[in-house]
């Protein structure tokens, strides 16, 4: 095994380990937020409004900041394949990012979605 193997190996291990902990985070928290920035400090328009809407219903959920690690900002791209952040997953699904939350909270289906994750 050269220098380049090994190397090759350790970013094997360093993107696995990262998926990893994206994977266990979302299996240990029903509302589960990456975006940019924290929950009460948001860094950007679109995890702003996650955030806002989120909170309109008075839920507990998890957020995870992006921006902390550049490994964790572009391995929820490739773990969800989807190239946004804010990613929301609720009950460990994928739900979507600012569109598509913003989209089901105007019809409803959002509050349905975490009235049911939070009873579950």
């Amino acid at each position: 095994m050269n220098k380049d193997d090994l190397f090759n190996e350790d970013k094997y291990m360093m993107r696995q380990d990262v998926e990893t902990m994206i994977s266990e985070t979302i299996q240990n928290h029903k509302i589960v937020v990456f975006m940019k920035g924290e929950r009460t400090m948001p860094l950007c328009g679109f995890s702003n409004t996650v955030v806002k809407i989120l909170d309109t219903f008075n839920v507990k959920y998890h957020t995870v900041n992006v921006l902390d690690d550049e490994k964790v900002r572009q391995s929820i791209k490739t773990y969800s394949k989807w190239p946004t952040i804010p990613q929301v997953y609720i009950n460990e699904d994928f739900i979507g990012g600012t569109d598509i939350i913003l989209t089901l909270y105007q019809t409803n289906q959002l509050k349905e979605m975490l009235e049911k994750a939070m009873n579950s």
